[in-house]
């Protein structure tokens, strides 16, 4: 599930530099489904599942960041 997301992340990180605004709303949405399963309770991990989950949390993290990154200064623009 996790990976999956990253993944789709990974996609939408590449749609908004590319500033694929139909690409990135389509890979939203089928982010936003994906993340509906963690909503029904994931269950506990150890040992290097827990360490994977961690980094794929991490790397899904960076990849908003960098969404946000590029969206937010469009955002502004089209506010100002």
């Amino acid at each position: 599930m996790y990976e999956n997301i990253a993944g789709l992340t990974n996609k939408m990180v590449v749609a908004a530099q590319a500033s694929d605004w139909n690409g990135l709303d389509r890979l939203e949405n089928q982010c936003a489904a994906a993340s509906v399963a963690t909503m029904s309770g994931v269950p506990a991990l150890a040992g290097a599942a827990r360490q994977r989950k961690i980094e794929l949390l991490k790397q899904i993290l960076a990849n908003d960041r960098a969404i946000r990154d590029v969206t937010e200064p469009w955002m502004a623009q089209l506010n100002g």
